[in-house]
């Protein structure tokens, strides 16, 4: 029996896999894009302020991603529904990305357009809201790209603390020596993060050009 003959004959366990996994990693991604968007605009605003927060983000992205959900385990604000630890630990590894793409895309903006805009009258907040964030709307798309593709990976991991989704079929597979339940597992965590890339791709190449 091939992987996907397995995954047919278990096609309702497969489908709450697969919800579950989209589900943590869809909601983890707009707390990430609430937070880590606005706080990109901020750096802007607060060059000191740069240092400090990226380098927060980036000691997060150091931290191996089993023990970051070791981690909040003891947490007593998350209750103990593991699906809520798995969100916070995902939205927390996708704030780098977010945040210095937003940082680079609005700051790398030409300073001439920025210009032509105070000339012209425009306040701090219509130049950001009117130039700067359409400008650089590509750049900011590109990091949301890839902080959904490194999210839709590290959520097999969330099933280590019975958070459920595709990595289900992976430790399963794993405790009993199974490649065919590994790939179960594996293969649809691929192709989920290969049609998100393609899909938000797109929508970048689109959002550029206009």
């Amino acid at each position: 029996m091939n992987v996907f003959q397995f995954l047919a004959e278990n096609r309702v366990e497969f489908a709450s896999l697969l919800w579950e996994h989209v589900w943590m990693v869809g909601t983890a991604m707009l707390i990430a894009i609430a937070v880590g968007v606005p706080l990109g605009i901020l750096l802007t605003r607060r060059p000191q302020f740069d240092k400090p927060v990226l380098g927060a983000a980036n000691i997060i992205q150091t931290i191996p991603s089993l023990a970051l959900f070791g981690f909040l385990l003891p947490a007593p604000w998350l209750g103990e529904r593991a699906s809520r630890l798995a969100i916070v630990a995902l939205a927390l590894y996708a704030l780098l990305p977010l945040i210095r793409n937003t940082y680079v895309g609005i700051t790398g903006v030409d300073r001439s357009v920025v210009e032509a805009g105070r000339a012209m009258g425009m306040t701090g907040w219509q130049l950001l809201y009117q130039v700067q964030l359409p400008l650089a709307l590509g750049v900011i798309l590109a990091g949301v790209r890839i902080a959904t593709v490194l999210s839709v990976g590290l959520a097999t991991i969330a099933a280590a603390i019975g958070a459920g989704g595709l990595g289900e079929y992976i430790f399963r597979g794993l405790a009993m020596i199974n490649n065919q339940l590994i790939l179960a597992g594996a293969v649809p965590a691929a192709l989920l993060a290969i049609t998100a890339d393609l899909g938000l791709g797109l929508l970048e190449k689109k959002l550029s050009r206009q």
